[in-house]
């Protein structure tokens, strides 16, 4: 009886390992149907599709969203034309985020800032990689010069109100006094009145 028992048993456990499932094609369609709906995930509408079909109450939907995760390997992550589609499956993990996506509200807030950041990043980005132009030097202030010399004179200055006719320039100055009253020196002796007077003191004498 006891040999009979161990027979079966034997029959019932397989000598050979159990055979993992291949791919006919290497995997190859697999991969491109998981690529496909991991760059679904980019959009908020299919999110919220997902969530008003209540897929993410399914407890074998949110491990497949797990599995998905190593689409963010850098040897997968080449592959995607929609990066947006990573950040949302990170915020997928989260059961708040997966309730709030149910919200026809919350589906418009995301695709609004989804929005703005493609409008936006590009100039937010240039500002940090381009390099910022140097400040432009500012020109110091001439620096005073001495002050004007006052113009040469030739000779000593002479006061205009005792002059009668103003002074030639570098005419030299005559040795006559100034200022001299017409008629009060070196009056003009007629020659007739001298010779009168010469007669009477001979006469006289």
């Amino acid at each position: 009886m006891s040999s009979s028992k161990e027979a079966e048993n034997n029959s019932e456990t397989p000598s050979s390992p159990e055979k993992i499932y291949k791919d006919p094609d290497d995997g190859r369609q697999r991969f491109l149907l998981e690529l496909e709906f991991i760059q679904c995930l980019a959009n908020p509408t299919y999110i919220h599709y997902l969530a008003q079909n209540r897929y993410f109450e399914d407890e074998a939907f949110i491990g497949y969203l797990k599995y998905l995760q190593y689409w963010q390997r850098p040897e997968y992550m080449k592959f995607i034309m929609y990066p947006h589609c990573l950040y949302f499956l990170e915020l997928l993990q989260n059961a708040n985020f997966r309730n709030a996506m149910a919200h026809p509200g919350n589906k418009e807030l995301a695709h609004r800032q989804q929005f703005f950041f493609w409008k936006n990043y590009r100039n937010n980005r240039l500002k940090h990689i381009l390099p910022r132009p140097l400040p432009e030097p500012v020109a110091a202030p001439p620096a005073p010069g001495p002050p004007p010399l006052p113009p040469a004179q030739s000779g000593p200055p002479m006061p205009s109100a005792t002059l009668g006719m103003p002074a030639a320039p570098g005419a030299v100055p005559s040795p006559m006094p100034y200022g001299m009253p017409p008629g009060s020196a070196f009056v003009k002796s007629d020659i007739r009145s001298s010779g009168s007077e010469r007669r009477k003191r001979k006469k006289e004498v």
